[in-house]
């Protein structure tokens, strides 16, 4: 099948960050070419005049599941958060996990997101709702102590035996979800670690995410999470710890020395009023790698990475007393190509370069809301003016998965 997205604002995402008025032409999985072709040279045209057309997003931390648990736990403290939610996790069931699955990658299709990484217990059942809906899915099964789990059987052999089982589809990519520091013993993050390098996948964990995680951590081995992390050798290349709030400077330096990425989520940060702004700034100037996150829906109530975006880009204005500290490219970036990189696909997802797999969202900026739009000022409207109620189409490895607010291919 070849498709051609015709005459659109092309952000490419590119080396260069080149803002194109341009085609781009697909033929299977791929991007052949971005420059000007005829209407005859594709099976199938999508009149793109007017629209932006963007790499599709990357949701670098959430649980998806959550999808069904939107306004469980709002306006209460961190703690009745961590109650409620728990509460109501232990009681799930396979058809609730698929069902919540089904529900967050649906949102997230018509949204523009067309890669997301979760952390769950019952992934096989999310692996499910992917394949379903035609999103990719990097899926890391929950892993703490035995001691500390509502699971069935140990979370390791859950987790191994999830990898074995999903390893090698072609949109789901399993890997193993130390919870945190706060459940996971050294004994546990060791498994963890032996596990992920003898599947050869990657670990996604929580880190440093309230004051009181890390506070409590101190008191009881003596060091801070990532300094404690470090210590006992678990840090990892291709590694990515969401949320990363209440580190040092030091800290942070050890996670880019030790090249483990960060899933930066802004909005459920703000919303379970942390305390705290997670120094991604100072991260990117030591040369780290800084993605976007929802988290999920029972504490940030979307799945919307359009309004992460602007988020993202107004709280680290704020914080810093500085309007130019995080512009609409950098936070663009975030959400696209660093994403990519820190999922270790760099070379195949994030930008619109001929070559690449064809996951890319078409944006209708002709509509009420991102009026005018122009080649000048597309990526501000992206960041600052869009939803994800603006999304057209939304293609993933060149299969048009949601068009004009449907959904497609069995979604």
């Amino acid at each position: 099948m070849s498709v051609l997205i015709k005459g659109g604002i092309v952000v490419t995402q590119d080396s260069e960050r080149r803002v194109l008025v341009t085609d781009v032409l697909i033929e299977k999985n791929r991007i052949k070419s971005v420059g000007k072709h005829k209407a005859s040279e594709a099976e199938q045209v999508i009149d793109a005049k007017g629209k932006i057309v963007m790499p599709g997003m990357i949701n670098l931390h959430g649980h998806v599941s959550m999808a069904t648990m939107r306004g469980i736990a709002d306006d209460v403290t961190f703690d009745q958060f961590l109650e409620k939610t728990f509460a109501a996790d232990a009681k799930r069931t396979n058809d609730d996990l698929l069902e919540g699955a089904r529900l967050g990658c649906m949102e997230s299709l018509l949204t523009g997101t067309t890669s997301f990484l979760d952390l769950y217990y019952g992934e096989d059942q999310v692996a499910k709702a992917v394949e379903e809906a035609g999103i990719r899915g990097f899926l890391s099964w929950a892993v703490l102590d035995d001691d500390k789990t509502t699971q069935k059987g140990s979370p390791i052999k859950n987790a191994a035996k999830f990898i074995d089982k999903w390893k090698g589809h072609k949109l789901v990519t399993p890997a193993v979800g130390p919870q945190g520091v706060y459940v996971c013993s050294e004994e546990t993050m060791h498994k963890a670690r032996e596990l992920a390098d003898r599947k050869k996948t990657f670990c996604h964990y929580h880190l440093s995410e309230t004051r009181g995680e890390v506070y409590r951590h101190l008191s009881a081995t003596g060091k801070r999470p990532v300094d404690w992390l470090a210590d006992i050798g678990f840090l990892h290349e291709g590694d990515v710890a969401a949320h990363v709030v209440w580190v040092t400077k030091q800290e942070a330096a050890k996670l880019v020395d030790s090249k483990v990425s960060v899933a930066h989520c802004p909005t459920s940060n703000l919303k379970l009023a942390v305390g705290g702004t997670s120094p991604v700034i100072d991260i990117r100037e030591y040369g780290g790698t800084v993605g976007l996150g929802t988290d999920g829906c029972s504490s940030n109530n979307s799945l919307d990475m359009f309004t992460e975006m602007k988020i993202c880009a107004l709280i680290h204005k704020h914080s810093r007393w500085d309007p130019t500290v995080m512009s609409a490219q950098h936070v663009l970036d975030m959400a696209t190509v660093e994403g990519a990189k820190a999922l270790g696909m760099e070379k195949k997802l994030g930008s619109i370069e001929e070559g690449k797999l064809a996951d890319i969202v078409v944006v209708d900026s002709n509509r009420i809301g991102m009026i005018p739009t122009t080649k000048k000022n597309a990526v501000s409207n992206l960041v600052y003016s869009c939803s994800g109620q603006f999304v057209f189409c939304t293609m993933v490895d060149g299969k048009i998965v949601a068009y004009d607010g449907q959904l497609a291919c069995g979604a």
